[in-house]
């Protein structure tokens, strides 16, 4: 049965009537096509990413591209990929069967590795050219049961703590910090200032409560707390489906989940597909994210990262719940409904976690040339007198000799994302 063909951005289609893609590994273009089917729910920087893959390679010299994949093809002959094994723009289940069974499948992962080894380094030197200035904070709840000097302390040797002084009224200490404002003034924070002058997807805040937007603007805001009654919803049905032997396997499984998305009536952000699709995706294919609302604000910053390589990004984690015995933890069950055992909060637990995530976070961000030598980093204990920035020497904080108000942390971070 022939393929569909996916809806996709002009420079693509271009490149399609131009032959391109027919001159490629057909695993290659394949797997390509597969990524991009669902083209209306990348987010622009995915879409880019296929644009600029595919426009290295139109401008190369056809000897040049011949080179770099004649590794792909010898693979492609040892695996015995032909019409009949690998229709022409298929990537399918059935495909990937094909790989997972071929005892010739690590050379082609090994192919494809090297491929991709000699294309990123050009699409990050192209990236690095048009670098600007990022911000990352990530704010950590005041119930931590320990000081700063025991914060953050797998990536201390990266930055500086710099000391803060303390506000008058505990409550304004978040507020100060991203808007530079107390509470009560309902000011909006760096991620809304910075999303009304930037484009769509470029400012994130990912929250284990519902607080740290500030008020209401442009900027993403994934929520664990707003996703309440839709990953409810997910862990019924699919209890559901597995207790009821309706589904045979992961792979029904896999194709019934693509289908629950978030609805209006649940959370705000189902009026954007995009968002959607990517709230369904992280709930679904993070381990544990469903259940712990940590899990859930590391994973989705993750996805976030990887997918939509935002300027500005708040972080902002919570106190997790104790993980009950016998709870049903990985079969996708509310331990508050199916274990009576009263739910306890796990201050010690969540310092742990927590810690590992730090670094987690860390390395993500710097693992994409659009966040490496250009971004601060701004670690933040809730109520803490001291905080661990991270990011170029000439950013103020970084020499700074004496403590520092939260206004004029947040001053800094607006000046350095030039808004001020």
């Amino acid at each position: 049965m022939a393929s569909i063909q996916p809806k996709l951005s002009p420079a693509i289609q271009t490149y399609i009537d131009k032959g391109l893609f027919d001159r490629l590994p057909v695993s290659f273009s394949a797997f390509c096509f597969d990524q991009m089917k669902d083209w209306d729910l990348l987010f622009p920087n995915e879409r880019r990413y296929f644009e600029r893959l595919f426009d290295l390679l139109d401008r190369s010299g056809q000897p040049e591209v011949d080179r770099l994949f004649e590794p792909m093809r010898a693979a492609e002959t040892q695996l015995g990929v032909n019409e009949k094994t690998w229709p022409k723009r298929q990537f399918t289940l059935d495909q990937v069967d094909f790989l997972n069974r071929n005892p010739h499948y690590p050379e082609w992962r090994a192919a494809v590795s090297t491929v991709f080894g000699k294309i990123d380094p050009l699409l990050d030197a192209e990236i690095a050219r048009k670098g600007k200035p990022r911000l990352v904070v990530v704010i950590s709840p005041a119930d931590i049961p320990t000081g700063p000097d025991r914060m953050w302390l797998r990536i201390a040797n990266r930055g500086k703590r710099v000391a803060i002084q303390q506000p008058e009224n505990v409550e304004d200490f978040v507020p100060l910090l991203l808007t530079g404002l107390a509470h009560s003034q309902s000011a909006p924070s760096l991620a809304e200032t910075y999303a009304g002058g930037s484009a769509p997807y470029d400012a994130w805040v990912v929250e284990a409560g519902d607080r740290l937007a500030g008020t209401a603007g442009k900027a993403v805001h994934c929520s664990y707390t707003r996703l309440d009654t839709y990953r409810k919803r997910l862990m019924t049905e699919v209890n559901r489906m597995v207790g009821s032997a309706e589904i045979r396997g992961p792979r029904q499984l896999s194709e019934h989940l693509k289908h629950m998305k978030v609805t209006a009536s649940e959370a705000d952000i189902a009026r954007d597909a995009i968002m959607a699709e990517f709230t369904r995706a992280t709930l679904l294919s993070g381990n544990g994210t469903l259940l712990i609302n940590n899990t859930f604000v590391e994973w989705a910053t993750v996805q976030a990262i990887r997918r939509a390589r935002p300027s500005v990004t708040v972080v902002g984690f919570g106190v997790r719940n104790k993980v009950k015995p016998f709870s049903s933890l990985l079969i996708y069950a509310d331990q508050a409904e199916s274990n009576p055992i009263p739910t306890q909060t796990d201050t010690l637990g969540t310092y742990v976690d927590l810690e590992v995530f730090y670094q987690y976070i860390l390395q993500e961000f710097e693992k994409y040339a659009e966040y490496r030598r250009n971004t601060v980093y701004l670690f933040v204990g809730e109520g803490m007198d001291e905080l661990l920035a991270i990011g170029p020497a000439d950013f103020p904080l970084l020499q700074a000799s004496a403590s520092l108000t939260l206004p004029t942390v947040h001053a800094d971070c607006a000046k350095w994302l030039g808004l001020a």
